[in-house]
């Protein structure tokens, strides 16, 4: 199948895409849009509507009247609405995957498995807002009758990136919903088409007006236009470090509930005893990714001196077979960069770490002067202080550096104040023992890439942020806890 062909199959159509508030699409107040460029032609495709002061003030209304409704639905029936929009979602899922590709840039078979896992975390926290139950604590007194309950925290503020603009904002939309919290979303503006198509599948599975509510603009003004806001009880968000303390600093100062999904600079501890063919495929595959630029992505490599040469020159000859180019295309591994930003940061990195003594295996350049190709990378021996070691890449650059001993590993991956997601492979119980218990980071995986299922938690610890988007503790932070208790007087 050619390249043009993949496309007509796919019958991709980018729509101007419109603000989604109080139940209806339009476009924003003062008629200001922006343009969506695609990042494997440098080309605008298309169009999003850039909210006004007036517009957020419009989506802040609809969300407290929208609370109030939404918040009295029964987790039953709030739980047969989602669902029936994770169904949608899925009979939908290859028009949405190619609308995804054409803005994001990752290969279509990505944008379609984005899409399936969404509708997978809808279904999962559907059945939680089932089990959002409370609970009665035995009382000391005769005749009391205490109880627990768990109620909705309120409208939500929710911040979501172009890295998975999908996934990241149904994790955050199913949460809010199972728990009876309307919702204010502002999307990430490179890539705006997608997420408007999941918010579609609600309003067309029934969501009340004014229960979600989707903008997009300028992330300053909106957040400092958001957070604040007395109807806001609840802020999320997923996005860099800096950016994420902040917004939490904001929220701190108004003692809004706030969930921070921040960046991480994984590391991927390599023992001697490993199964080198295994580590090295799994590792491949998830380091290249959506081109690296995934939070929970494989960085810095920290492989024992025994096996170090093996398992690089394994590394680099599975890097050096990932094809490279349009999403659409059907032999496509790797997709652009999102954009000419990101390509230029990769190459100062890159550029620092060679400087800094680092020897370039492979890639290490942009591919072509119409998107935003980049190569798969690698670089050996790079030392510590070099910048690509202390600063997420959020790119195609995997990091090789020797290690000693497991106690240097382990120092290693903790010496950055990040604890996202961590990898260790290793065939020893002992070693791997060390590793679930000695890495500071709140997801550890170990021989596999076991993580983002929707069962499962997903968050981070220290600069990586607070609070999980996965598994049965998501809910909480949307919940408010209150107590009461009852003595019967006769």
């Amino acid at each position: 199948m050619t390249l043009e062909s993949a496309k007509d199959q796919a019958k991709v159509s980018y729509p101007d895409v419109l603000l989604h508030i109080d139940g209806r699409w339009r476009p924003a107040s003062n008629g200001v849009t922006s343009p969506v460029t695609n990042p494997a032609t440098g080309e605008v495709i298309g169009a999003f509507a850039h909210a006004s002061s007036d517009d957020l003030d419009e989506a802040l209304a609809a969300a407290d009247r929208g609370f109030q409704l939404w918040s009295r639905v029964s987790p039953f029936d709030r739980s047969n609405l989602m669902r029936k929009a994770a169904d949608l979602l899925r009979q939908r899922a290859e028009s949405i995957a190619a609308l995804l590709t054409l803005e994001q840039g990752k290969p279509l078979a990505e944008a379609r498995t984005e899409i399936l896992a969404t509708a997978d975390i809808i279904d999962w926290f559907a059945e939680e807002a089932r089990r959002s139950y409370g609970r009665i604590v035995p009382a000391r007194v005769p005749g009391a009758r205490q109880s627990v309950l768990k109620e909705p925290v309120g409208p939500v503020a929710a911040f979501t990136p172009w890295n998975f603009p999908v996934s990241q904002l149904g994790r955050k939309l199913a949460a809010a919903l199972a728990a009876g919290c309307s919702i204010i979303i502002k999307a990430a503006e490179e890539t705006p088409a997608s997420p408007a198509e999941l918010i579609r599948t609600f309003e067309d599975a029934g969501i009340p007006a004014g229960v979600v509510n989707l903008v997009f603009g300028t992330p300053a003004q909106i957040s400092q236009h958001l957070i604040p806001h007395p109807v806001i009880r609840k802020v999320t968000f997923t996005g860099s470090t800096p950016v994420g303390k902040q917004l939490a600093a904001l929220a701190g100062l108004h003692m809004k509930r706030v969930t921070m999904e921040l960046g991480g600079h994984a590391p991927v501890m390599i023992l001697k005893d490993a199964d080198i063919e295994r580590a090295v495929a799994v590792t491949t595959a998830f380091k290249y990714r959506n081109a690296g630029q995934v939070c929970i992505s494989p960085t810095r490599f920290l492989i024992e001196e025994p096996v170090y040469d093996e398992f690089v020159s394994r590394f680099v000859k599975a890097a050096a077979d990932i094809k490279v180019g349009d999403g659409f295309a059907p032999d496509t591994n790797m997709g652009p960069l999102v954009s000419n930003r990101r390509v230029e940061a990769i190459e100062n990195l890159i550029q620092d770490a060679i400087d800094e003594g680092a020897e370039q295996l492979i890639g290490g350049k942009r591919m072509s002067n119409d998107g935003h190709f980049f190569q798969p990378t690698v670089l050996s021996n790079v030392p510590r202080h070099a910048r690509a070691m202390n600063e997420e890449p959020f790119g195609p650059v995997a990091l090789m550096v020797p290690m000693r001993s497991v106690d240097e590993i382990l120092s290693e991956a903790n010496r950055l104040p990040f604890g996202l997601a961590s990898y260790g492979f290793t065939r020893s119980a002992t070693s791997a023992a060390m590793i679930g218990e000695g890495v500071a980071a709140g997801m550890v995986s170990i021989n596999h890439s076991g993580l983002a299922l929707p069962e499962v938690p997903f968050g981070g610890i220290n600069d990586s942020g607070y609070g999980t988007e996965g598994g049965a503790d998501a809910l909480e932070s949307y919940l408010n806890t209150r107590f009461i208790s009852h003595l019967q007087i006769s």
